[in-house]
């Protein structure tokens, strides 16, 4: 296939790709109850299945501090059409998490035959695992790290005489924003493989850095919760040091591959 062939049917992946996620949108869109109350507003609820298992937790272990209720500020619309410009912002994000199968599937579509069957073979899987690793990431997200950070910014005050009143905007673009990133976040393992696999990262230098990577991570953990509570920090932490450990363990697998004198 010439160049112009090639950007055709990359123009007819990403046209496919659009629409899916547009009308996964227009779906999202209609079922706006479910979308709001149900999944985006309920880490708001001290009924979240978070806080109870935190507290359920805090009392087996003697931490009532862990039973958390983070209803203590209210959501206000300060703009005109701010509800429904943060209705129609969720139902673009939710749109895309469901369609990102499809895109994923696409884009292998596109990319296959450029490979070997070799490449083929050893690819195998890569689109599952891409959408494994994002959607764990979009649910830790949700379900640990968020209700952290709501429970948190949520009921911090500089002065009694100063109340929370949190606008919707500004509580739906965190949430969106915060899980987005967890799920980039969690794709570090299909990074490090590519790179390795490029030659631009080794797991001598992985190893070599692994205590700057253990500082980096830790800032990470105390930013992403801004609460002064270790617990919870260590919550964040645990699951984005394994990750990095995985990569390194995948990394090194890869490598001994590459250095596998042929025969």
């Amino acid at each position: 296939m010439t160049f112009w062939e090639h950007l055709d049917v990359l123009r007819g992946t990403i046209w496919r790709s659009v629409l899916v996620a547009f009308l996964l949108s227009l779906v999202a869109f209609a079922f706006k109850d479910i979308l709001f109350d149900t999944i985006l507003l309920a880490p708001k609820s001290k009924d979240f299945i978070t806080y109870r298992a935190l507290c359920h937790l805090g009392k087996l272990i003697s931490m009532p501090g862990l039973c958390i209720d983070p209803s203590h500020f209210e959501l206000i619309n300060i703009n005109l059409a701010g509800q429904f410009v943060a209705h129609m912002n969720i139902s673009l994000v939710a749109g895309l998490i469901m369609a990102l199968p499809y895109i994923l599937w696409e884009l292998w579509r596109f990319i296959k035959p450029g490979l070997t069957e070799k490449e083929r073979r050893a690819s195998r899987g890569s689109v599952f695992v891409v959408f494994f690793l994002f959607v764990t990431g979009v649910l830790f997200s949700y379900f640990i790290v968020a209700p952290l950070m709501i429970n948190f910014l949520g009921g911090y005050t500089v002065s009694d005489t100063v109340k929370n009143q949190i606008a919707l905007t500004s509580y739906v673009s965190n949430i969106t924003l915060l899980t987005l990133l967890m799920g980039l976040v969690f794709e570090l393992p299909v990074l490090i493989l590519l790179l390795t696999k490029l030659s631009i990262l080794t797991p001598a230098m992985l190893k070599k850095y692994r205590k700057h990577t253990l500082v980096v991570i830790l800032i990470a953990a105390g930013v992403i919760t801004p609460s002064p509570d270790v617990f919870s920090q260590l919550i964040v932490f645990i699951p984005l040091y394994g990750l990095f450990e995985l990569s390194v363990l995948l990394s090194s697998r890869m490598y001994r591959k590459k250095m596998k004198p042929a025969g």
